[in-house]
């Protein structure tokens, strides 16, 4: 049995996340939010989970490394000193860091990378997400893993080839870009669609969250499997064996 714990529990994800420990047979080793001490709570568990928010996650790295614990990351709107933090502590733990912790979406990245290989750079390439009306960043850290699948298929930098926010009049599409559109509203878990648009031919491949316990399972599964891994970064393709 794992003991898993939560950081970010009062959270709809950490209710979630305590409910997802429960259904699998193993243990949650407690919980912290805010001005807690998530030390404490790596001292008495197995691996923690984090779901929380990028100005949370120094803390938590800390105390992972410090009690020689590994690292799930769901939490989304990561800034570039936060990855720094986490190639800095996955020298010394197993730290597993997605934008997605669903096992579907999952798959549909590994599917996505796997056409954008395949289909040249005349296939434009288009990334659509929907999620509930109080999500605070965008394009969603899905839309972004499925962004980097597409870029490693195509063997190019997304940073350099993206295309967001079209207002106006922008002028034509850039060739090779891959772009994409956010929208908000309600109460909708997750939805993503990349659309791969060819001559007189396109293809849809997409995914919809019916509700966050998706994410909670795969975050659980993903938490246990990394229990007892060597330190380094990893990702839901090596839970899944993809």
């Amino acid at each position: 049995m794992t003991r898993i714990g939560i950081v970010g529990s009062a959270g709809r994800m950490g209710h979630a996340l305590a409910h997802a420990i429960g259904e699998a047979g193993q243990q949650m080793a407690g919980g912290v939010d805010r001005g807690d001490n998530v030390a404490a709570l790596a001292a008495k568990s197995d691996a923690l989970v984090d779901f929380s928010s990028p100005a949370a996650l120094g803390a938590t790295l800390d105390a992972c490394v410090a009690h020689g614990i590994p690292l799930l990351i769901g939490t989304t709107g990561l800034t570039a000193d936060n990855h720094a933090a986490i190639d800095a502590a996955a020298k010394q733990i197993a730290v597993l860091q997605t934008g997605n912790t669903s096992l579907g979406v999952t798959m549909l990245a590994a599917l996505v990378e796997q056409a954008a290989a395949r289909l040249g750079d005349d296939w434009d390439i288009e990334i659509v997400e929907m999620h509930h009306r109080n999500k605070v960043d965008a394009p969603s850290g899905t839309a972004i893993l499925l962004g980097e699948a597409a870029a490693r298929g195509r063997a190019i930098d997304l940073a350099t080839h993206t295309e967001s926010g079209r207002d106006g009049h922008t002028g034509a599409r850039a060739a090779g870009a891959i772009g994409f559109a956010a929208l908000r509203g309600g109460t909708v878990a997750g939805e993503h669609s990349v659309i791969l648009a060819g001559e007189q031919e396109r293809i849809t491949l997409s995914h919809s969250a019916e509700n966050r316990a998706i994410f909670a399972r795969g975050a659980v599964r993903g938490a246990i499997w990394l229990t007892g891994k060597p330190a380094g970064r990893y990702t839901m393709n090596d839970v899944l064996g993809l």
